[in-house]
C-alpha cells in the first residue's frame, strides 16, 4: 500500500490519530525534508525510517520505490506541511504506483488552501486552485487568463513575492477586486487580511512579510 499522509500546516495538534497510526505501522516514510519531518515524528513517537523524497530526486528514485512497494512493504509519503501532491511531491509516485497495480490511499487531513478559502468570506461553492503561478516566463499570461475567471481563485505565493503579486493583479484586474490573504495558517501568529486589492496591498507593502501565503481572489463579475 502507498499512503499519502497529510501533516499539519501549522499547529502540531492538527495531526489526525489515523495519520499517526499509519506512520507508525508502515515500513518506510518518504519525506520532503527529513529534518523537518523528524521533528514531527519525534513529537508523536514515530520511529519508522525516513527517506528523502522531493522534487529534485523523485524522477531518479520513483522506479525503485515502486519496486519496493511491489515486494509488499507499506510506504507513506509526507511533505513539510499539508497534503502530498498539492503543490508538493506526490503526483509522480502515485501515477507510477497506480500503473504498477499498487493500492494507493490518501488520508483526509490538512491542506492550507481549505481554511484560507473558508476564512476569506468569498464564495467557496465553486473555486479554482492555481497553486504557484510561474515565477517569470508565463506569469503575466497566467494572470491575464485569470482576469475573466468567474470562480473564486486560490493562489499560493512566497512571502517575498506577495507584494509584487498584488501589484501585478492590480495592473490586470484593477484595484477594486476583493481579495483575502492568509498567512501562518494554524500557527501562533496566524493572520488573514481581507479587502480590495488596493487595501490589502497597502496592508502588506511596508511590512516584512513572513510565513506561507495563500491568496484567495474574487472571481470576475459577469
Amino acid at each position: 500500500m502507498l499512503y499519502l499522509v497529510p501533516t499539519p500546516v501549522g499547529n502540531l495538534g492538527d495531526m489526525t490519530y489515523r495519520a499517526v497510526e499509519v506512520l507508525k505501522s508502515c515500513g518506510l516514510i518518504l519525506a520532503e525534508d527529513t529534518r523537518t519531518s523528524r521533528v514531527l515524528m519525534q513529537h508523536y513517537g514515530i520511529e519508522t525510517p525516513l527517506q528523502s523524497y522531493h522534487i529534485f530526486n523523485e524522477h531518479q528514485v520513483v522506479e525503485r520505490i515502486v519496486e519496493r512497494l511491489l515486494t509488499g512493504i507499506d510506504i507513506a509519503v509526507v511533505t513539510d506541511a499539508g497534503t502530498p501532491g498539492i503543490s508538493d511531491p506526490g503526483f509522480l509516485l502515485v501515477r507510477e504506483a497506480v500503473k504498477a497495480g499498487v493500492e494507493v490511499e490518501c488520508l483526509p487531513g490538512a491542506t492550507a488552501f481549505v481554511p484560507a478559502l473558508i476564512d476569506s468570506g468569498l464564495p467557496c461553492d465553486r473555486f479554482v486552485f492555481e497553486g504557484f503561478l510561474p515565477h517569470k516566463k508565463g506569469r503575466q499570461t497566467a494572470i491575464q487568463n485569470l482576469a475573466s475567471e468567474s470562480r473564486t481563485m486560490i493562489i499560493y505565493e512566497s512571502p517575498f513575492r506577495l507584494v509584487k503579486l498584488l501589484e501585478q493583479l492590480i495592473e490586470v484586474m484593477g484595484d477594486e477586486r476583493q481579495v483575502s490573504v492568509s498567512r501562518e495558517i494554524s500557527k501562533l501568529h496566524a493572520e488573514t487580511v481581507r479587502g480590495t486589492l488596493r487595501e490589502v496591498l497597502k496592508a502588506f507593502a511596508s511590512r516584512d512579510v513572513k510565513g506561507e501565503i495563500v491568496v484567495v481572489l474574487a472571481g470576475c463579475d459577469k
